[in-house]
Protein backbone atom coordinates (compact mmCIF):
# COMPACT_ATOMS: atom_id res chain seq x y z
CA UNK A 1 0.00 0.00 0.00
CA UNK A 2 1.26 3.35 -0.53
CA UNK A 3 2.07 5.65 1.93
CA UNK A 4 -0.82 7.59 3.44
CA UNK A 5 -0.14 11.50 3.31
CA UNK A 6 -2.62 14.06 4.52
CA UNK A 7 -2.08 15.99 1.08
CA UNK A 8 -4.04 12.74 -0.16
CA UNK A 9 -6.99 12.29 2.36
CA UNK A 10 -10.61 11.22 1.54
CA UNK A 11 -13.09 13.41 3.76
CA UNK A 12 -16.38 11.60 3.85
CA UNK A 13 -19.22 13.65 5.57
CA UNK A 14 -22.30 11.42 7.17
CA UNK A 15 -25.29 12.67 8.99
CA UNK A 16 -27.36 11.12 11.85
CA UNK A 17 -29.36 8.68 9.47
CA UNK A 18 -29.36 5.34 8.08
CA UNK A 19 -27.53 3.63 5.84
CA UNK A 20 -24.37 5.82 6.62
CA UNK A 21 -22.51 2.77 7.10
CA UNK A 22 -22.33 2.13 3.17
CA UNK A 23 -21.05 5.49 2.45
CA UNK A 24 -18.46 5.45 5.10
CA UNK A 25 -17.46 1.97 3.72
CA UNK A 26 -17.32 3.53 -0.01
CA UNK A 27 -14.77 6.63 1.27
CA UNK A 28 -13.00 4.05 3.84
CA UNK A 29 -12.20 1.52 0.01
CA UNK A 30 -11.68 4.26 -2.02
CA UNK A 31 -9.07 5.69 0.65
CA UNK A 32 -7.44 2.30 0.72
CA UNK A 33 -6.85 1.75 -3.24
CA UNK A 34 -5.28 5.55 -3.09
CA UNK A 35 -3.23 4.88 0.36
CA UNK A 36 -4.83 8.01 1.65
CA UNK A 37 -5.96 8.52 5.34
CA UNK A 38 -9.48 8.77 5.85
CA UNK A 39 -11.46 11.79 7.67
CA UNK A 40 -15.03 11.25 9.00
CA UNK A 41 -16.56 14.77 9.10
CA UNK A 42 -20.02 14.96 10.95
CA UNK A 43 -21.32 18.09 11.36
CA UNK A 44 -23.91 19.14 14.55
CA UNK A 45 -25.81 22.43 14.34
CA UNK A 46 -24.85 23.97 17.62
CA UNK A 47 -26.39 25.54 20.30
CA UNK A 48 -29.61 23.41 19.23
CA UNK A 49 -32.86 25.60 19.64
CA UNK A 50 -34.60 25.92 22.80
CA UNK A 51 -36.46 23.43 24.39
CA UNK A 52 -35.41 20.68 21.01
CA UNK A 53 -33.03 18.73 23.37
CA UNK A 54 -34.26 16.00 25.32
CA UNK A 55 -33.61 14.46 29.06
CA UNK A 56 -30.29 12.24 28.37
CA UNK A 57 -29.13 13.53 24.63
CA UNK A 58 -25.44 14.95 25.22
CA UNK A 59 -25.43 18.46 26.23
CA UNK A 60 -22.69 19.36 24.03
CA UNK A 61 -21.88 19.07 20.24
CA UNK A 62 -18.73 17.23 20.56
CA UNK A 63 -20.41 14.44 22.40
CA UNK A 64 -23.32 14.29 19.74
CA UNK A 65 -20.89 14.15 16.98
CA UNK A 66 -18.95 11.37 19.05
CA UNK A 67 -22.26 9.52 18.84
CA UNK A 68 -22.89 9.29 15.47
CA UNK A 69 -19.07 9.05 14.37
CA UNK A 70 -17.36 6.69 16.82
CA UNK A 71 -19.14 3.14 15.39
CA UNK A 72 -18.38 4.90 12.00
CA UNK A 73 -14.59 4.63 12.53
CA UNK A 74 -15.34 1.43 14.34
CA UNK A 75 -16.57 -0.03 11.41
CA UNK A 76 -13.27 1.41 9.42
CA UNK A 77 -10.60 -0.27 12.15
CA UNK A 78 -12.34 -3.40 11.87
CA UNK A 79 -12.87 -3.96 8.19
CA UNK A 80 -10.19 -1.81 6.09
CA UNK A 81 -7.42 -1.62 9.41
CA UNK A 82 -4.82 -0.47 6.54
CA UNK A 83 -6.44 2.96 6.39
CA UNK A 84 -5.65 5.53 8.88
CA UNK A 85 -9.12 7.35 9.96
CA UNK A 86 -9.76 10.24 12.30
CA UNK A 87 -12.98 11.99 13.06
CA UNK A 88 -13.68 15.45 12.00
CA UNK A 89 -16.45 17.12 14.26
CA UNK A 90 -17.93 20.34 13.61
CA UNK A 91 -20.19 22.57 15.20
CA UNK A 92 -22.32 24.36 12.51
CA UNK A 93 -23.43 23.48 9.21
CA UNK A 94 -21.93 20.84 7.27
CA UNK A 95 -21.64 22.05 3.73
CA UNK A 96 -19.61 24.78 4.18
CA UNK A 97 -17.29 22.35 6.53
CA UNK A 98 -17.32 20.40 3.68
CA UNK A 99 -16.13 22.63 0.72
CA UNK A 100 -13.66 24.08 3.29
CA UNK A 101 -11.99 20.98 3.28
CA UNK A 102 -12.27 20.61 -0.25
CA UNK A 103 -9.48 23.42 -0.97
CA UNK A 104 -6.97 20.27 0.27
CA UNK A 105 -8.68 16.99 0.20
CA UNK A 106 -8.39 14.55 -2.27
CA UNK A 107 -11.79 13.55 -2.74
CA UNK A 108 -15.22 14.23 -1.06
CA UNK A 109 -17.42 11.44 -0.09
CA UNK A 110 -21.12 12.30 0.66
CA UNK A 111 -24.46 10.23 0.86
CA UNK A 112 -27.25 11.13 -1.84
CA UNK A 113 -29.92 12.96 0.04
CA UNK A 114 -32.81 10.58 -1.69
CA UNK A 115 -30.85 7.42 0.06
CA UNK A 116 -29.85 8.25 3.86
CA UNK A 117 -28.08 10.90 2.79
CA UNK A 118 -27.82 14.35 4.12
CA UNK A 119 -31.11 16.31 4.97
CA UNK A 120 -32.41 18.77 2.26
CA UNK A 121 -31.38 22.27 3.00
CA UNK A 122 -33.44 25.54 1.79
CA UNK A 123 -31.28 26.39 -1.13
CA UNK A 124 -30.78 22.55 -1.60
CA UNK A 125 -29.00 19.57 -0.51
CA UNK A 126 -25.59 19.60 1.05
CA UNK A 127 -24.41 16.91 -1.48
CA UNK A 128 -25.77 19.14 -4.33
CA UNK A 129 -23.94 21.77 -2.83
CA UNK A 130 -20.96 20.23 -2.11
CA UNK A 131 -20.98 18.85 -5.42
CA UNK A 132 -21.49 22.23 -7.23
CA UNK A 133 -19.19 24.02 -5.43
CA UNK A 134 -16.35 21.92 -4.12
CA UNK A 135 -12.59 22.23 -5.32
CA UNK A 136 -11.54 18.73 -5.49
CA UNK A 137 -13.66 15.86 -6.81
CA UNK A 138 -16.94 14.80 -4.86
CA UNK A 139 -18.35 11.12 -5.28
CA UNK A 140 -21.91 10.92 -4.09
CA UNK A 141 -22.81 7.57 -2.98
CA UNK A 142 -26.42 6.30 -3.33
CA UNK A 143 -26.94 2.92 -1.20
CA UNK A 144 -27.72 -0.02 -3.81
CA UNK A 145 -30.49 -1.85 -3.63
CA UNK A 146 -30.34 -5.13 -1.61
CA UNK A 147 -28.79 -8.09 -3.68
CA UNK A 148 -27.99 -5.73 -6.50
CA UNK A 149 -25.13 -7.15 -8.58
CA UNK A 150 -21.97 -4.61 -9.45
CA UNK A 151 -20.11 -4.82 -12.63
CA UNK A 152 -16.41 -4.27 -12.58
CA UNK A 153 -16.90 -1.38 -14.80
CA UNK A 154 -15.89 2.54 -14.64
CA UNK A 155 -18.10 4.27 -16.76
CA UNK A 156 -17.20 8.10 -18.03
CA UNK A 157 -19.29 10.56 -19.63
CA UNK A 158 -17.59 12.51 -22.69
CA UNK A 159 -18.72 14.85 -24.97
CA UNK A 160 -16.78 15.80 -28.69
CA UNK A 161 -14.70 17.34 -29.59
CA UNK A 162 -13.86 19.12 -26.31
CA UNK A 163 -12.78 15.99 -24.33
CA UNK A 164 -11.84 16.68 -20.51
CA UNK A 165 -8.21 15.27 -20.00
CA UNK A 166 -8.67 15.85 -16.28
CA UNK A 167 -11.86 13.80 -16.30
CA UNK A 168 -10.23 10.96 -18.38
CA UNK A 169 -7.37 10.60 -15.98
CA UNK A 170 -9.32 10.48 -12.71
CA UNK A 171 -11.75 8.02 -14.70
CA UNK A 172 -8.24 5.92 -16.13
CA UNK A 173 -7.10 6.25 -12.52
CA UNK A 174 -10.28 5.02 -10.76
CA UNK A 175 -10.97 1.83 -13.19
CA UNK A 176 -6.57 0.81 -12.77
CA UNK A 177 -7.01 1.01 -9.04
CA UNK A 178 -10.34 -1.51 -9.24
CA UNK A 179 -8.98 -3.40 -12.18
CA UNK A 180 -11.79 -2.80 -13.55
CA UNK A 181 -12.76 -1.75 -17.06
CA UNK A 182 -13.05 1.96 -18.52
CA UNK A 183 -16.34 2.39 -20.71
CA UNK A 184 -15.93 6.06 -22.24
CA UNK A 185 -19.75 6.54 -23.21
CA UNK A 186 -20.32 9.33 -25.80
CA UNK A 187 -24.34 10.13 -26.12
CA UNK A 188 -24.99 11.14 -30.02
CA UNK A 189 -27.98 13.58 -29.71
CA UNK A 190 -29.20 14.80 -32.72
CA UNK A 191 -32.11 16.19 -34.02
CA UNK A 192 -32.95 14.35 -36.94
CA UNK A 193 -33.69 17.41 -39.43
CA UNK A 194 -30.83 19.31 -40.68
CA UNK A 195 -32.09 21.89 -42.45
CA UNK A 196 -35.36 22.20 -45.91
CA UNK A 197 -34.36 22.52 -49.45
CA UNK A 198 -35.99 23.25 -52.42
CA UNK A 199 -37.56 19.54 -52.08
CA UNK A 200 -38.14 19.87 -48.50
CA UNK A 201 -36.58 18.85 -45.26
CA UNK A 202 -33.25 16.78 -45.17
CA UNK A 203 -33.32 14.34 -43.12
CA UNK A 204 -29.69 13.50 -41.71
CA UNK A 205 -28.28 10.39 -42.69
CA UNK A 206 -27.88 8.40 -39.39
CA UNK A 207 -25.32 5.87 -40.28
CA UNK A 208 -22.92 8.46 -41.92
CA UNK A 209 -22.87 10.83 -38.84
CA UNK A 210 -22.55 7.87 -36.55
CA UNK A 211 -19.68 6.79 -38.51
CA UNK A 212 -18.27 10.37 -38.20
CA UNK A 213 -18.72 10.30 -34.32
CA UNK A 214 -17.18 6.86 -33.83
CA UNK A 215 -13.76 8.02 -35.88
CA UNK A 216 -13.61 11.09 -33.60
CA UNK A 217 -14.02 9.33 -30.78
CA UNK A 218 -11.57 6.45 -31.48
CA UNK A 219 -9.13 9.05 -32.50
CA UNK A 220 -10.01 10.88 -29.31
CA UNK A 221 -8.77 7.89 -27.32
CA UNK A 222 -5.94 6.44 -28.91
CA UNK A 223 -3.29 8.60 -26.89
CA UNK A 224 -5.20 7.47 -23.64
CA UNK A 225 -5.09 3.33 -25.23
CA UNK A 226 -1.04 4.15 -25.37
CA UNK A 227 -0.50 5.57 -22.18
CA UNK A 228 -2.32 3.10 -20.10
CA UNK A 229 -1.89 -0.35 -22.04
CA UNK A 230 -2.81 -2.28 -18.51
CA UNK A 231 -6.45 -0.92 -18.95
CA UNK A 232 -9.05 -2.25 -21.11
CA UNK A 233 -11.00 0.94 -22.55
CA UNK A 234 -14.03 0.35 -24.35
CA UNK A 235 -16.16 2.74 -26.21
CA UNK A 236 -19.69 2.93 -26.30
CA UNK A 237 -21.84 5.52 -28.46
CA UNK A 238 -25.97 5.69 -28.23
CA UNK A 239 -28.53 7.96 -29.57
CA UNK A 240 -30.34 9.52 -27.10
CA UNK A 241 -30.37 12.50 -24.27
CA UNK A 242 -26.93 12.37 -22.60
CA UNK A 243 -28.20 11.95 -18.98
CA UNK A 244 -30.40 9.02 -19.86
CA UNK A 245 -28.03 7.50 -21.93
CA UNK A 246 -25.30 8.07 -19.07
CA UNK A 247 -27.29 6.33 -16.47
CA UNK A 248 -28.62 3.54 -18.39
CA UNK A 249 -24.93 2.52 -19.60
CA UNK A 250 -23.49 3.20 -15.73
CA UNK A 251 -26.44 0.72 -14.21
CA UNK A 252 -24.74 -1.29 -12.48
CA UNK A 253 -21.33 0.11 -12.97
CA UNK A 254 -19.58 0.51 -9.84
CA UNK A 255 -18.83 4.14 -10.55
CA UNK A 256 -19.65 6.95 -13.36
CA UNK A 257 -17.56 10.25 -13.75
CA UNK A 258 -18.84 13.41 -14.97
CA UNK A 259 -17.45 16.52 -15.27
CA UNK A 260 -19.23 19.86 -14.31
CA UNK A 261 -19.30 22.29 -17.11
CA UNK A 262 -20.70 25.21 -14.49
CA UNK A 263 -18.52 28.11 -13.02
CA UNK A 264 -16.43 27.70 -9.93
CA UNK A 265 -16.17 30.47 -7.43
CA UNK A 266 -18.73 33.56 -6.91
CA UNK A 267 -20.14 32.31 -10.77
CA UNK A 268 -20.40 29.03 -10.80
CA UNK A 269 -24.55 28.59 -9.84
CA UNK A 270 -25.10 25.26 -11.01
CA UNK A 271 -23.77 22.12 -12.21
CA UNK A 272 -24.34 20.97 -15.98
CA UNK A 273 -27.50 19.67 -17.08
CA UNK A 274 -25.96 16.26 -17.73
CA UNK A 275 -23.92 16.05 -14.05
CA UNK A 276 -26.94 17.42 -12.29
CA UNK A 277 -29.14 14.87 -13.87
CA UNK A 278 -26.65 11.85 -13.50
CA UNK A 279 -26.28 12.62 -9.40
CA UNK A 280 -30.24 12.63 -9.53
CA UNK A 281 -30.81 9.28 -10.99
CA UNK A 282 -28.10 7.51 -11.54
CA UNK A 283 -27.67 4.39 -9.18
CA UNK A 284 -24.61 4.19 -8.52
CA UNK A 285 -21.89 6.00 -7.38
CA UNK A 286 -21.32 9.33 -9.38
CA UNK A 287 -18.17 11.26 -9.23
CA UNK A 288 -18.33 14.57 -10.01
CA UNK A 289 -15.18 16.81 -11.78
CA UNK A 290 -14.88 20.80 -10.84
CA UNK A 291 -14.12 22.30 -14.22
CA UNK A 292 -11.22 24.61 -12.98
CA UNK A 293 -10.91 28.80 -13.02
CA UNK A 294 -9.33 29.59 -16.27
Amino acid sequence: MAQQSEGGTVVVGVAEAERQDEVVHFAAEEAALRGSRLRILHAVEWPMPPGTRREGEPASFVERAERVVEPLQALVAREFPGVGVSPDLVSGSPAPALLDRSSEAALIVVGHRGAGGFARLPLGSVSWQVATHAECPVVVVRPRDAGQPKENRVVVGVDLPDMRPDVMHFAIEAARTRRAVLEVVYAAFHPPVLKTGPAGPAVQDSSAAAGNVREILEQALQPYRNENPDIGIRSRIEGGRPAAVLTHAAGRAELLVVGSHGRTGLKRLMLGSVSAQALHTATCPVAVLPTKDA
